[in-house]
C-alpha cells in the first residue's frame, strides 16, 4: 500500500524558490560556487576583516564559496601580489581553488588538525572563520551540545593560533547553546557581534558570531 505524501510538492517548492533565488543567480553570475559567499562578503564588508597579506582558515569550507571570496579579496588587496595565504578545510571533498590549500579530514580529530597546524608551518593567522554545523537530530539538548562544541573547538584552535587582535567567525544557532557560544567568544574577544547576512534564508535560524580582536 502506497502512501501519499507532500514531499514532491515540498521539494518543487524549495526547487522553485531556489532557482529564482537572488542570491543564486548573483553567484552564478559571478562564479561563486555557493550563494554563502556573499553572507562572509557582508560580514567583511560590516567588520572590515579581510586585510592584505593576512593568513586566513576556513573551516567548514566546501563547497568552497568562503575560500573563493577570501582568495578574490586578498588577491585584490594585495593587488595580485603574494604574501596572503587561504587554508581551508573540510570533512568532505572540496574541488581545488587556485591558491587555497585545501585540507579532507574531521576538525574535531587530533591528526586532522596537526596537518592543519603544520599547513601553517609557524604563522599566526589573522582571521578564521568557520561555517561549520553539525547534523542536527532534532533533539534541542543534542544539537545545541553539538553546536557548542564546533564552536568551542573553533575558539580553541583561534585562540592558539590567531595574531592578538585577530578576528573569528562561527556559526551558531539561535537555542540553547546560543547564549553560551556568545560568552566564551567575550572570555577571548575585545568585541563580540551577532548579524544575520542578508544571504541568510529567512526560514533559517543561523546566526554569525563575529569575535573582533583576540585579547589572549
Amino acid at each position: 500500500m502506497k502512501i501519499k505524501t507532500n514531499s514532491n510538492k515540498v521539494n518543487k517548492a524549495w526547487l522553485n524558490e531556489h532557482v529564482n533565488d537572488t542570491y543564486v543567480k548573483l553567484a552564478q553570475k559571478e562564479g561563486y560556487r555557493a550563494r554563502a559567499a556573499y553572507k562572509l562578503q557582508e560580514l567583511d564588508q560590516t567588520f572590515r576583516l579581510v586585510k592584505q597579506g593576512m593568513t586566513v582558515v576556513d573551516l567548514g569550507s566546501a563547497p568552497g564559496a568562503w575560500s573563493q571570496y577570501l582568495r578574490r579579496t586578498l588577491g585584490a588587496a594585495s593587488m595580485g601580489g603574494s604574501g596572503y595565504q587561504v587554508i581551508a578545510l573540510d570533512m568532505l571533498p572540496m574541488e581545488a581553488i587556485e591558491g587555497v590549500r585545501f585540507i579532507q579530514g574531521d576538525f574535531r580529530e587530533q591528526e586532522v588538525l596537526a596537518q592543519l597546524e603544520n599547513a601553517l608551518n609557524g604563522k599566526k593567522a589573522g582571521l578564521v572563520v568557520s561555517d561549520m554545523a553539525p547534523n542536527l537530530s532534532g533533539l534541542s539538548d543534542t544539537d545545541a551540545a553539538r553546536v557548542a562544541l564546533l564552536v568551542e573547538l573553533a575558539v580553541d584552535f583561534s585562540v592558539k593560533h590567531l595574531i592578538k587582535g585577530g578576528h573569528l567567525v562561527v556559526k551558531v544557532f539561535h537555542g540553547g547553546a546560543y547564549d553560551e557560544c556568545v560568552k566564551l567568544l567575550k572570555r577571548h574577544f575585545k568585541q563580540v557581534k551577532a548579524i544575520k547576512p542578508k544571504a541568510s534564508r529567512s526560514k533559517s535560524t543561523e546566526t554569525f558570531l563575529v569575535g573582533l580582536g583576540l585579547t589572549d
